[in-house]
Protein backbone atom coordinates (compact mmCIF):
# COMPACT_ATOMS: atom_id res chain seq x y z
CA UNK A 1 0.00 0.00 0.00
CA UNK A 2 0.74 3.60 -0.18
CA UNK A 3 2.84 4.91 3.36
CA UNK A 4 1.57 8.28 4.61
CA UNK A 5 3.72 10.27 6.73
CA UNK A 6 0.94 11.40 8.84
CA UNK A 7 0.55 8.42 11.31
CA UNK A 8 -3.16 8.89 12.09
CA UNK A 9 -3.82 9.09 8.30
CA UNK A 10 -2.11 5.55 7.45
CA UNK A 11 -3.41 4.32 9.81
CA UNK A 12 -6.94 4.91 8.58
CA UNK A 13 -5.70 3.95 5.31
CA UNK A 14 -4.46 0.28 6.84
CA UNK A 15 -7.91 -0.27 8.45
CA UNK A 16 -10.08 0.68 5.17
CA UNK A 17 -7.77 -1.72 3.23
CA UNK A 18 -8.21 -4.73 5.70
CA UNK A 19 -11.46 -3.43 5.51
CA UNK A 20 -12.27 -4.02 2.21
CA UNK A 21 -10.24 -7.00 2.11
CA UNK A 22 -12.57 -8.73 4.61
CA UNK A 23 -15.80 -8.01 2.45
CA UNK A 24 -14.07 -9.32 -0.68
CA UNK A 25 -13.05 -12.10 1.54
CA UNK A 26 -16.65 -12.30 2.61
CA UNK A 27 -18.09 -11.89 -0.76
CA UNK A 28 -16.36 -14.32 -2.53
CA UNK A 29 -17.18 -16.78 0.42
CA UNK A 30 -20.87 -16.19 -0.27
CA UNK A 31 -20.35 -16.28 -4.12
CA UNK A 32 -18.84 -19.46 -3.63
CA UNK A 33 -21.46 -21.02 -1.26
CA UNK A 34 -24.51 -19.79 -3.71
CA UNK A 35 -22.55 -21.25 -6.70
CA UNK A 36 -22.58 -24.80 -4.26
CA UNK A 37 -26.14 -24.44 -3.87
CA UNK A 38 -27.46 -23.63 -7.63
CA UNK A 39 -25.08 -26.48 -8.24
CA UNK A 40 -26.67 -29.14 -5.80
CA UNK A 41 -29.86 -27.69 -6.68
CA UNK A 42 -28.81 -28.62 -10.48
CA UNK A 43 -27.54 -31.94 -9.71
CA UNK A 44 -30.83 -32.61 -7.58
CA UNK A 45 -33.11 -31.20 -10.79
CA UNK A 46 -31.34 -33.33 -13.13
CA UNK A 47 -32.01 -36.36 -10.98
CA UNK A 48 -35.17 -35.60 -10.75
CA UNK A 49 -35.92 -34.94 -14.41
CA UNK A 50 -33.86 -38.10 -15.45
CA UNK A 51 -35.58 -40.45 -12.69
CA UNK A 52 -39.59 -38.53 -14.24
CA UNK A 53 -38.08 -39.47 -17.92
CA UNK A 54 -37.13 -43.11 -16.87
CA UNK A 55 -40.37 -43.55 -14.93
CA UNK A 56 -42.45 -42.36 -17.80
CA UNK A 57 -40.73 -44.86 -20.31
CA UNK A 58 -41.62 -47.43 -17.85
CA UNK A 59 -44.93 -46.63 -17.46
CA UNK A 60 -44.69 -46.27 -21.91
CA UNK A 61 -43.47 -49.36 -22.09
CA UNK A 62 -45.84 -50.91 -19.52
CA UNK A 63 -49.36 -49.93 -21.57
CA UNK A 64 -47.38 -51.55 -24.67
CA UNK A 65 -47.26 -54.51 -22.64
CA UNK A 66 -50.91 -53.82 -21.17
CA UNK A 67 -51.94 -53.65 -24.70
CA UNK A 68 -50.01 -57.26 -26.14
CA UNK A 69 -50.92 -58.68 -23.01
CA UNK A 70 -54.71 -58.05 -23.48
CA UNK A 71 -55.54 -58.31 -27.28
CA UNK A 72 -53.47 -61.39 -27.65
CA UNK A 73 -55.78 -63.83 -25.50
CA UNK A 74 -58.96 -61.75 -26.25
CA UNK A 75 -58.36 -62.34 -30.48
CA UNK A 76 -57.25 -66.03 -29.45
CA UNK A 77 -60.69 -66.68 -27.85
CA UNK A 78 -62.39 -64.80 -30.39
CA UNK A 79 -60.91 -66.57 -33.26
CA UNK A 80 -61.85 -70.31 -31.15
CA UNK A 81 -65.53 -69.16 -30.23
CA UNK A 82 -66.14 -68.14 -34.06
CA UNK A 83 -64.70 -71.73 -35.07
CA UNK A 84 -66.71 -73.25 -32.89
CA UNK A 85 -69.94 -71.33 -33.81
CA UNK A 86 -69.14 -71.77 -37.77
CA UNK A 87 -68.03 -75.42 -37.79
CA UNK A 88 -69.17 -78.84 -36.87
CA UNK A 89 -65.87 -80.35 -35.17
CA UNK A 90 -65.84 -83.58 -33.35
CA UNK A 91 -65.63 -83.75 -29.59
CA UNK A 92 -61.73 -83.68 -29.22
CA UNK A 93 -61.07 -80.86 -31.24
CA UNK A 94 -63.79 -78.89 -29.31
CA UNK A 95 -62.68 -79.37 -26.66
CA UNK A 96 -59.26 -78.25 -27.32
CA UNK A 97 -60.68 -75.22 -28.37
CA UNK A 98 -62.68 -74.65 -25.39
CA UNK A 99 -59.32 -75.61 -23.38
CA UNK A 100 -57.00 -72.93 -25.14
CA UNK A 101 -60.45 -70.62 -24.75
CA UNK A 102 -60.45 -70.90 -21.05
CA UNK A 103 -56.62 -70.71 -20.63
CA UNK A 104 -56.81 -67.24 -21.95
CA UNK A 105 -59.08 -65.88 -20.03
CA UNK A 106 -56.94 -66.91 -17.12
CA UNK A 107 -54.43 -65.38 -18.24
CA UNK A 108 -56.75 -62.32 -18.44
CA UNK A 109 -57.82 -62.35 -14.94
CA UNK A 110 -54.46 -63.16 -13.90
CA UNK A 111 -53.37 -59.97 -14.92
CA UNK A 112 -56.34 -57.79 -13.87
CA UNK A 113 -56.02 -58.82 -10.25
CA UNK A 114 -51.89 -58.31 -10.56
CA UNK A 115 -53.58 -54.50 -12.08
CA UNK A 116 -56.05 -54.22 -8.87
CA UNK A 117 -53.57 -55.74 -6.19
CA UNK A 118 -50.84 -53.58 -7.37
CA UNK A 119 -52.96 -50.18 -7.10
CA UNK A 120 -54.87 -51.51 -3.57
CA UNK A 121 -51.68 -52.45 -2.07
CA UNK A 122 -49.87 -49.14 -2.87
CA UNK A 123 -52.91 -47.18 -2.10
CA UNK A 124 -53.00 -48.86 1.49
CA UNK A 125 -56.99 -49.80 0.18
CA UNK A 126 -55.88 -53.80 0.75
CA UNK A 127 -56.44 -54.83 4.29
CA UNK A 128 -54.13 -57.89 4.86
CA UNK A 129 -56.63 -61.01 6.74
CA UNK A 130 -54.08 -63.26 8.56
CA UNK A 131 -54.95 -66.85 9.39
CA UNK A 132 -53.25 -70.08 10.27
CA UNK A 133 -52.97 -71.96 7.33
CA UNK A 134 -51.23 -75.29 6.50
CA UNK A 135 -48.83 -74.56 4.13
CA UNK A 136 -48.41 -77.86 2.94
CA UNK A 137 -51.86 -78.55 1.79
CA UNK A 138 -52.37 -75.06 0.59
CA UNK A 139 -49.53 -74.80 -1.97
CA UNK A 140 -50.70 -78.76 -2.96
CA UNK A 141 -53.72 -77.27 -4.18
CA UNK A 142 -52.15 -74.15 -5.69
CA UNK A 143 -50.08 -76.60 -7.63
CA UNK A 144 -52.98 -78.57 -8.70
CA UNK A 145 -54.58 -75.74 -10.13
CA UNK A 146 -51.76 -74.63 -11.86
CA UNK A 147 -51.70 -78.34 -13.54
CA UNK A 148 -55.16 -78.22 -14.23
CA UNK A 149 -55.04 -75.20 -16.24
CA UNK A 150 -51.36 -76.10 -17.82
CA UNK A 151 -51.76 -79.93 -18.16
CA UNK A 152 -48.74 -80.05 -20.77
CA UNK A 153 -46.43 -78.77 -18.57
CA UNK A 154 -43.71 -80.94 -16.38
CA UNK A 155 -44.08 -80.22 -12.88
CA UNK A 156 -42.11 -82.14 -10.05
CA UNK A 157 -42.81 -81.34 -6.22
CA UNK A 158 -41.60 -82.31 -3.19
CA UNK A 159 -43.66 -80.98 -0.06
CA UNK A 160 -42.95 -81.68 3.74
CA UNK A 161 -46.11 -82.02 5.25
CA UNK A 162 -47.30 -80.41 8.76
CA UNK A 163 -46.05 -77.27 8.28
CA UNK A 164 -48.51 -74.14 9.80
CA UNK A 165 -47.91 -69.90 8.69
CA UNK A 166 -49.60 -67.21 9.63
CA UNK A 167 -50.61 -65.63 6.04
CA UNK A 168 -53.67 -63.58 4.07
CA UNK A 169 -54.76 -66.61 2.17
CA UNK A 170 -55.66 -64.65 -0.96
CA UNK A 171 -51.94 -62.81 -1.31
CA UNK A 172 -49.91 -65.89 -0.54
CA UNK A 173 -51.93 -67.90 -3.45
CA UNK A 174 -51.27 -65.13 -5.77
CA UNK A 175 -47.61 -64.50 -4.77
CA UNK A 176 -46.70 -68.30 -5.47
CA UNK A 177 -48.93 -68.63 -8.44
CA UNK A 178 -47.04 -65.53 -9.79
CA UNK A 179 -43.52 -67.64 -8.84
CA UNK A 180 -45.02 -70.51 -10.61
CA UNK A 181 -46.50 -68.31 -13.67
CA UNK A 182 -43.17 -67.02 -13.98
CA UNK A 183 -41.40 -69.97 -14.31
CA UNK A 184 -43.91 -71.58 -16.98
CA UNK A 185 -43.53 -68.41 -19.35
CA UNK A 186 -39.50 -68.71 -19.26
CA UNK A 187 -39.06 -72.36 -19.57
CA UNK A 188 -39.07 -73.81 -22.58
CA UNK A 189 -41.82 -75.86 -23.40
CA UNK A 190 -40.25 -79.36 -22.48
CA UNK A 191 -38.79 -77.54 -19.41
CA UNK A 192 -39.24 -79.07 -16.03
CA UNK A 193 -40.56 -77.17 -12.83
CA UNK A 194 -39.77 -77.88 -9.59
CA UNK A 195 -41.38 -76.90 -6.44
CA UNK A 196 -40.20 -77.95 -3.17
CA UNK A 197 -41.11 -76.55 0.33
CA UNK A 198 -39.34 -78.21 3.64
CA UNK A 199 -39.06 -76.39 6.82
CA UNK A 200 -35.51 -74.82 8.46
CA UNK A 201 -35.38 -73.97 11.85
CA UNK A 202 -38.25 -71.16 12.79
CA UNK A 203 -39.12 -71.20 9.17
CA UNK A 204 -40.29 -72.38 5.70
CA UNK A 205 -38.82 -72.67 2.52
CA UNK A 206 -40.51 -72.63 -0.82
CA UNK A 207 -38.40 -72.88 -3.85
CA UNK A 208 -39.58 -72.86 -7.64
CA UNK A 209 -37.13 -73.73 -9.59
CA UNK A 210 -37.01 -73.89 -13.50
CA UNK A 211 -34.96 -74.79 -16.43
CA UNK A 212 -35.43 -71.40 -18.72
CA UNK A 213 -32.27 -69.22 -19.80
CA UNK A 214 -31.72 -67.62 -16.44
CA UNK A 215 -31.12 -64.52 -15.00
CA UNK A 216 -28.00 -61.69 -15.62
CA UNK A 217 -26.15 -61.14 -12.54
CA UNK A 218 -26.77 -57.27 -13.31
CA UNK A 219 -30.89 -57.74 -13.80
CA UNK A 220 -31.06 -60.09 -10.17
CA UNK A 221 -31.49 -56.64 -8.04
CA UNK A 222 -33.67 -55.14 -10.49
CA UNK A 223 -36.16 -58.00 -11.63
CA UNK A 224 -38.16 -57.22 -8.16
CA UNK A 225 -38.60 -53.19 -9.16
CA UNK A 226 -42.17 -52.51 -10.73
CA UNK A 227 -42.24 -52.54 -14.76
CA UNK A 228 -38.66 -53.64 -14.82
CA UNK A 229 -38.21 -56.67 -16.94
CA UNK A 230 -34.66 -58.18 -18.23
CA UNK A 231 -32.93 -56.93 -21.00
CA UNK A 232 -32.27 -60.21 -22.86
CA UNK A 233 -34.07 -60.60 -26.24
CA UNK A 234 -35.16 -64.41 -25.23
CA UNK A 235 -36.52 -63.10 -22.06
CA UNK A 236 -38.16 -59.53 -24.28
CA UNK A 237 -40.12 -62.20 -26.76
CA UNK A 238 -41.94 -63.56 -23.89
CA UNK A 239 -45.35 -62.99 -21.95
CA UNK A 240 -45.50 -60.33 -19.19
CA UNK A 241 -45.82 -57.09 -17.88
CA UNK A 242 -43.03 -56.53 -15.21
CA UNK A 243 -46.09 -56.75 -12.50
CA UNK A 244 -45.99 -60.42 -11.20
CA UNK A 245 -42.44 -60.65 -9.11
CA UNK A 246 -42.98 -56.88 -7.85
CA UNK A 247 -46.33 -58.17 -6.48
CA UNK A 248 -44.29 -61.45 -5.08
CA UNK A 249 -41.53 -59.44 -2.83
CA UNK A 250 -44.53 -56.65 -1.84
CA UNK A 251 -46.43 -59.91 -0.66
CA UNK A 252 -43.45 -61.58 0.96
CA UNK A 253 -42.47 -58.50 2.62
CA UNK A 254 -45.96 -57.74 3.95
CA UNK A 255 -45.58 -61.08 5.78
CA UNK A 256 -42.14 -60.27 7.13
CA UNK A 257 -40.96 -62.62 4.81
CA UNK A 258 -38.05 -62.71 2.25
CA UNK A 259 -37.45 -63.71 -1.17
CA UNK A 260 -34.67 -64.38 -3.57
CA UNK A 261 -33.41 -65.74 -6.50
CA UNK A 262 -30.16 -67.56 -7.06
CA UNK A 263 -28.74 -69.54 -10.75
CA UNK A 264 -30.53 -72.93 -11.24
CA UNK A 265 -27.48 -75.59 -11.90
CA UNK A 266 -26.94 -76.29 -14.71
CA UNK A 267 -29.37 -73.45 -16.53
CA UNK A 268 -32.82 -71.69 -15.14
CA UNK A 269 -33.12 -69.48 -11.92
CA UNK A 270 -34.17 -70.48 -8.45
CA UNK A 271 -36.63 -68.11 -6.62
CA UNK A 272 -36.82 -68.92 -2.59
CA UNK A 273 -39.54 -67.75 -0.51
CA UNK A 274 -38.82 -68.03 3.55
CA UNK A 275 -41.59 -67.23 5.93
CA UNK A 276 -42.11 -67.70 9.77
CA UNK A 277 -43.53 -71.01 10.80
CA UNK A 278 -46.37 -71.00 13.38
CA UNK A 279 -47.21 -74.26 15.71
CA UNK A 280 -49.56 -76.29 14.28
Amino acid sequence: GIAFSDPTRNAQFTAIEAAGKRKMAQYIGEGSIFLLLIGAGAIVLFRAINNQLKLSRQQQHFMMAITHELKTPIAVSRLNLETLQKRKLDDVKQQKLINSALQETNRMNDLCSNLLLSSQMEGGGYAITKEKIEASAFLKTTITAFKIRYPERKIIEQIEDGIYVLADSFLLEMAINNLIDNANKYSPKDGLINILMSKEGEHVSISVIDEGNGIAEEDKGKIFEKFYRTGSEANKKSKGTGLGLYLVQRIIRSHQGIIMVADNKPKGSKFVIKLKTIAS
